[in-house]
């Protein structure tokens, strides 16, 4: 019988360099995308998906993104007095009840492989979600969940995947795909940041994973690879060399690189577009922009 998954890590020691100077001062995960931080929208996606317990892997300088989830009870008073009660309700879904959230540090930034393994005390001997918040995904169905639907099916280990551009898999985990089922596809191999020249696809691996504890022992094992750095994917490929099932999950949705400049202000823009409250003086604001773009051209 499978277990169910319940704890979700967070890689958030990340210094945000990509950035400053916005991020000298607070954590890259509370840069806000329309008027809620990137960690929100991690938080809520892993709720939806059954996630009760959170495991942040952080750093220091992130004292804001703990202080982000405490309880704001003068705020509260001062909605309530004014008789805000949606923005009161609103702003009580942003807490966590006490004891929902774990913090551990990663001392020294030695990659997502090391993150992850940071945080296997936490984990014990139970699968868990893996969820990267610079990767937003506007979806019906947030991404995890589907995932989870999938998992409920096959077990083992799964890793979101889209298909990329082939001259960008330098930057992404790559499939080697052995057999598609729907959505699912059963993974032969795994390649961390292949040349295009290289690449066995172009499917390659999201910031969504759902994986089995034995992931945390082949991270024991393991020593740099690409970049320097301990890579996740060379621990789940790991689990491929040795017989074990790993699967990529083409999602349903669009995902946003919120780790980058432009990503972030596509990603504004479609949110924004998707709020009954902003969507038409937005989408009015755009296409004046347009016009007058064009017309200068």
């Amino acid at each position: 019988m499978k277990s169910k998954v319940t704890k979700a890590i967070f890689p958030v020691a990340g210094l945000g360099t990509r950035f400053l100077p916005a991020t000298k001062s607070i954590p890259k995960e509370i840069l806000t995308l329309v008027d809620r931080p990137l960690i929100q929208y991690a938080i809520d996606e892993a709720r939806a998906a059954g996630i009760r317990e959170f495991i942040f892997v952080t750093s220091r300088g992130k004292s804001a993104l703990e202080d982000y989830f405490d309880d704001a009870p003068e705020l509260e008073t001062a909605l309530r007095k004014k008789n805000k009660n949606e923005l009161l309700q609103e702003l009580k879904s942003t807490n966590m009840e006490s004891g929902a959230i774990a913090y551990v540090r990663q001392n020294k930034p030695l990659g997502l492989g090391h993150a992850v393994w940071c945080a296997r005390r936490l984990v014990h001997n139970e699968p868990f979600a893996v969820i990267l918040t610079d990767d937003v995904i506007a979806a019906e169905k947030p991404c995890l969940q589907q995932m989870m639907e999938a998992y409920d099916e096959t077990g083992g280990n799964i890793v979101a995947a889209m298909e990329v551009p082939r001259e960008k898999t330098s930057s992404y985990g790559v499939l080697d795909c052995e057999r598609e089922d729907g959505a699912t596809v059963k993974v032969k191999g795994m390649v961390e940041k292949p040349a295009p020249e290289d690449a066995p696809s172009n499917l390659a691996v999201i910031g969504r994973y759902i994986l089995t504890p034995k992931i945390m022992q082949n991270l024991n094992k393991l020593k740099s690879g690409a970049g320097g750095e301990i890579q996740l994917t060379d621990a789940i490929a790991q689990e491929i060399s040795e017989g074990n099932p790993v699967y990529g999950y083409r999602f349903r949705g669009q995902r946003f690189d919120c780790g980058t400049k432009a990503g972030f202000l596509q990603a504004t823009v479609a949110f924004g577009l998707q709020r009954p409250d902003l969507k038409d003086e937005f989408s009015d604001y755009l296409t004046d922009l347009m016009s007058m773009r064009q017309a200068a051209e």
